[in-house]
């Protein structure tokens, strides 16, 4: 491994002399023409190219000169060639479920887009400007075209050091911008990084992280995209019928094939992996070998395209974990994911955010909501983190959301108990709730909110009725259609389930603050509303009528229901 780390930088060096006289047939005129100084020798040498330091002649800009190895596209083209036959003898053994011609196949078209450096200069254009609205801390070297060629490659010069050997104190929340910006390539923009070794991770001066070399980058479609995350909605819920589903769709396991010899071995690794406390604490790298084995004794295969996803992100938590032993690459992915939940309006990622909150039972589970709101408001402070607040990164910014609060009358509601001097403090997972952008997701509360504000109130009208006897009263409707009972309310245990999903909800979005959530070890739903609308903006043009619209609907048809039936 050791060996193998020198390949990033640490290759011995091809002569200079050979390099300037590629580099002047390539940029069509002498180096000295062009730059008023090159370093003598390269700053590092790599299995495909070396680098010089330089300033242009033109702007006195300083520059990295990248000149690539001589017939270096011939001697890969043979070895490829090479084991692709071999590859195609061993299609003739069908207990050789790993397809190794798809797999060369998927890595010589990268691999020779990688030696096309006017290829590598688009895609890092293309990549600086993916990410300079949603994370401007994130630095990519610009590229010269006018100096750039097929085999010499002219970009900025970043000062910095490698992340990996960073002892600043930011390392971590770097590392944190690090994964936000793979999982943007991986599930946002489809446009992925597939070389982040060490060398190619910088940290700047100025604390910034610098991504380097877009040579060998893999393109993912939406179907892939949305697949991934409709998995890890499955995982969740351990949901291993929808997985192999899901597997099928991603291209792990081949259409028509028999799924009930796989599920059970699937649905044991998976089980493992979640062991230690959940999707969010499993191992990656074991996870990935788990399923590797698999391809040996079933149906079962690594895509070619997720191949090189494995390599980056294994790379990415490698990096991580020399500075946090600890870390887990999918617990610090779930605040992203969480992120793109909430606001991708896709119809699958709607629906994959529904089957989070409802599982297969389609029961409302108040801890993932909560779940999901803490990593949302986990992913606000990594990106933040960085310099993404300072440098106003659209991702930082999600904290603003909603959080100017209106000046419009809130309703007033009659109660027996008085309100706390105190006012609540709202926290920024309540400000997206109340935002345009968390209108979806508000849906799935506002739901439960209605049938608690029922049930509380059919739990106040049982105790008026006590009080004056109704509850034993002689029936005066005996001779009409309907039950006089029926006119008594009643708190069923799903009601009580409600109420309580309801208090843990509003416990968390006004940040633990609530001094008097229950009243003799009951849900004191009311006075829990009433402390939360004086941070609710717009409640009574936006959100109210909505609550009181859904609310006399619900009452009308149960009182129907109860009164008929």
């Amino acid at each position: 491994m050791t060996e193998l780390q020198k390949l990033c930088d640490k290759v011995p060096s091809f002569p200079d002399d050979i390099a300037m006289a590629l580099l002047e047939e390539e940029l069509g005129r002498p180096w000295s023409e062009i730059y008023s100084e090159l370093s003598p020798s390269p700053i590092a040498a790599a299995s495909l190219g070396q680098v010089y330091k330089g300033r242009l002649k033109e702007n006195g800009d300083l520059v990295a000169v990248k000149v690539q190895r001589p017939f270096v596209l011939e001697t890969v083209t043979i070895d490829l060639f090479i084991i692709r036959n071999l590859g195609l003898v061993l299609r003739r053994f069908p207990q050789v479920s790993i397809d190794v011609v798809g797999l060369v196949d998927e890595w010589a078209a990268r691999f020779f887009e990688e030696l096309d450096y006017v290829n590598e200069g688009e895609n890092g254009t293309r990549f600086a400007e993916m990410m300079k609205k949603d994370l401007p801390q994130v630095v990519v070297p610009k590229t010269y075209n006018k100096y750039t060629s097929r085999k010499v490659l002219t970009t900025q010069w970043i000062d910095g050091e490698k992340l990996s050997q960073s002892t600043e104190d930011d390392v971590g929340s770097l590392v944190s911008v690090g994964v936000i910006c793979y999982l943007k390539q991986l599930l946002d923009t489809g446009f992925f990084h597939a070389d982040p070794h060490p060398g190619n991770m910088i940290r700047t001066p100025d604390g910034k992280l610098a991504i380097l070399d877009f040579g060998l980058v893999t393109k993912l479609t939406d179907d892939q995209k949305y697949g991934m995350i409709e998995a890890i909605a499955h995982l969740i819920h351990r949901d291993y019928d929808a997985i192999v589903k899901d597997f099928v769709k991603l291209g792990f396991i081949p259409e028509g094939v028999n799924l009930d010899p796989i599920l059970p071995v699937l649905a044991k690794v998976f089980d493992q992996a979640l062991e230690g406390g959940g999707a969010k604490n499993i191992n990656f790298q074991e996870l990935a070998a788990d399923l590797a084995q698999i391809t040996f004794d079933y149906p079962f295969r690594i895509p070619p395209y997720f191949a090189l996803i494995i390599r980056a992100i294994g790379v990415l938590e490698g990096i991580a974990l020399v500075g946090d032993p600890e870390f887990a690459i999918v617990d610090e992915a779930y605040p992203y994911i969480a992120q793109r939940l909430l606001t991708d309006e896709s119809p699958r990622l709607r629906s994959a955010l529904r089957y989070t909150i409802y599982g297969k039972t389609g029961v409302f589970n108040a801890e993932r909501f909560i779940d999901v709101m803490q990593a949302f408001e986990n992913f606000i402070r990594a990106a933040k983190s960085g310099g993404g607040e300072d440098l106003k990164g659209s991702m930082a910014e999600l904290a603003d959301i909603g959080t100017q609060q209106s000046t419009s009358l809130v309703p007033s509601f009659p109660m027996t108990i008085s309100q706390s001097e105190q006012p609540v403090k709202a926290r920024a997972a309540l400000a997206f709730l109340l935002s345009e952008r968390g209108d979806f997701f508000r849906e799935f509360i506002l739901d439960e909110i209605v049938k608690a504000i029922d049930a509380v109130s059919r739990e106040q009208l049982i105790q008026i009725a006590a009080s004056f006897g109704v509850g034993n009263a002689t029936p005066v409707f005996s001779m009409a259609p309907v039950r006089a009972r029926a006119l008594l309310p009643t708190i069923t245990e799903e009601d009580r389930v409600i109420l309580n999903n309801v208090e843990k909800v509003v416990k968390f979005l006004t940040a633990g603050n609530l001094s008097n959530p229950t009243i003799d070890g009951d849900v004191n739903v009311v006075y829990l509303v009433q402390e939360l609308l004086p941070v609710l903006p717009g409640i009574s043009s936006k959100i109210l009528p909505d609550v009181l619209s859904r609310l006399s609907s619900r009452v009308f048809a149960r009182l129907i229901r109860e009164a008929f039936l």
